[in-house]
C-alpha cells in the first residue's frame, strides 16, 4: 500500500494541480494533500483562507475514488524542522511528490522518497496568473475545476482578489496627518 503526500499552496487549486494529483493517484493507494502556508490569508499572494483551499480541493476531488486526506500545513520557518512538523500533522506517508527544490531536498535529506511530477501547461497554469487575471476582470474560469469556480463563487473571492489588489493611492509610503497638538 503506497500512501502519497503532495503539498502546494494552492492559491487557488487550479487545473495544474488536478493533473498532477490524478497522475499521482495512479500510483499511489491513497492520497495526502497538504496545503501549505495554511496561515496565510486576505493577501494578494495568498489570498485564500486554509478552509477555503480545502473546499477547492476537497470538491474537485470528489470523483477520484480514492482515499484522501486533505491537511493545512503551517509555515514553521524552519526548514531543518519542517519534514518533522510535515510528519507530525499528516497520515504516515511512503514517498512526496513535489516540484519545489526545497521541498525536495528537505525530504530527501529525511531519507523520504521523493517524485518530480510533471507539471501541466506549467506557463498558463499558476496561482500567480489566475490571481492576476481575477484581478484585471479577464477571464480565469477555464483554468481551474468548475468545482473552484463555484467555491471561489461562493466565498466571493473575486471581490477579496481585486480588493487585495488595489493601490492605497500613496506613492510616499508616509500618511499625512492634519492633527496638531
Amino acid at each position: 500500500m503506497i500512501r502519497a503526500l503532495y503539498i502546494g499552496r494552492f492559491q487557488p487549486y487550479h487545473n495544474g494541480h488536478h493533473y498532477v494529483i490524478h497522475q499521482i493517484a495512479q500510483e499511489a493507494d491513497e492520497l495526502i494533500i497538504g496545503i501549505g502556508s495554511a496561515q496565510m490569508s486576505h493577501e494578494p499572494t495568498d489570498p485564500f483562507t486554509a478552509g477555503e483551499r480545502v473546499l477547492m480541493i476537497t470538491h474537485a476531488l470528489q470523483g477520484l475514488h480514492k482515499p484522501l486526506y486533505v491537511i493545512p500545513l503551517e509555515d514553521i520557518n524552519r526548514n531543518a524542522l519542517w519534514v518533522s512538523h510535515v510528519r507530525a500533522m499528516t497520515p504516515p506517508f511512503h514517498r512526496i511528490y513535489s516540484g519545489n527544490p526545497l521541498v525536495i531536498r528537505l525530504f530527501h535529506e529525511a531519507g523520504i522518497e521523493v517524485h518530480r511530477p510533471l507539471m501541466y501547461e506549467r506557463a498558463t497554469l499558476s496561482g500567480t496568473k489566475i490571481r492576476d487575471l481575477i484581478a484585471r476582470e479577464e477571464r480565469w474560469e477555464e483554468y481551474v475545476p468548475p468545482p473552484v469556480v463555484r467555491v471561489i463563487q461562493e466565498i466571493d473571492g473575486i471581490t477579496r482578489i481585486r480588493a487585495l489588489n488595489q493601490d492605497d493611492g500613496d506613492d510616499t509610503g508616509f500618511e499625512e496627518t492634519t492633527d496638531h497638538v
